[in-house]
């Protein structure tokens, strides 16, 4: 399979230093950011408004991340963290890596926008601070129970982690999140992995370490399975691939972390796209 340092090589020499890294639709129709429901409950959020791409010939995939209601240090979106450098550098290295015919650009959607069906991977970060709205509850429990897979990312500790399984309950009330067990086809989509490892924002990284953050100390890959098996849900706790994706092209982030996260992400995405 091919060699994650050929795409650090790539990265590092300028390939997405050109990337204009502006809402690829603004002013679209068609997803309307993550301000309108924050707004209706007094908070502070970030302003912007994306519209959902149309179908692209030849596109087999979107990398589609998820808006959902929720502040972090009570005025920035929380869903918009790595906003939209991690989303794009990702995509060169799963078109580069893996072959699979993306589409170019970062894909924002609301949990509530009917268009988010057309989607069967979503991703989602900072979920320790998400706050759903009722709607977007009912928009995410029909999206995962349809068929689509969610993908979650950068968040640490019991606090963070309270906070997101009390929202996935409202999702799915009788939902059990547990290990994703070493043999399980997901490790092994497309690259074999067979350790967990944690993976460090890009300052901690930079020095050296530690790479856990709050009392986060321990990386886990859990996960939420409907009645035939399914893995509806992959939730990454206490490690930040966001970041590994965002920062592989800085020539003093550690080569180990942003591989582990590429290879990670490209299982996650096959394995989505084949069952």
């Amino acid at each position: 399979m091919p060699p994650i340092r050929a795409l650090y090589i790539v990265l590092a020499a300028g390939l997405t230093a050109s990337v204009n890294l502006e809402p690829v639709h603004p002013g679209g129709s068609g997803v309307e950011g993550a301000q309108q429901s924050q707004a209706q409950r007094g908070n502070r959020q970030e302003s912007a408004s994306w519209g959902v791409p149309a179908p692209s010939p030849g596109r087999e995939f979107y990398f589609t991340r998820a808006i959902y209601s929720g502040t972090r240090w009570g005025y920035r979106a929380s869903w918009s963290i790595d906003f939209p450098k991690a989303d794009r550098q990702f995509l060169v290295g799963l078109r580069r890596l893996a072959n699979i015919e993306a589409y170019e650009r970062e894909n924002p959607v609301r949990l509530d926008d009917p268009e988010l069906r057309r989607f069967p991977f979503i991703y989602a970060l900072e979920v320790g601070h998400m706050s759903l709205t009722e709607a977007e509850v009912a928009g995410l429990r029909d999206y995962l129970l349809a068929g689509g897979f969610l993908v979650i990312d950068d968040f640490w500790g019991s606090w963070e982690w309270d906070n997101f399984e009390h929202e996935m309950r409202r999702v799915l009330p009788n939902c059990e999140i547990i290990d994703i067990p070493g043999d399980h086809p997901l490790l092994s989509a497309f690259y074999e992995i067979d350790e967990i490892l944690q993976v460090p924002n890009l300052g901690q990284g930079m020095r050296g370490g530690p790479t856990w953050e709050r009392d986060g100390f321990v990386p886990y890959l859990k996960g939420i399975f409907d009645e035939d098996g399914r893995l509806m849900v992959a939730i990454n706790w206490n490690t930040d691939l966001g970041d590994a994706w965002e920062w592989a092209d800085h020539p003093y982030y550690p080569l180990k972390y942003s591989s582990f996260a590429y290879q990670l992400g490209i299982n996650m995405i096959v394995y989505a796209m084949s069952h």
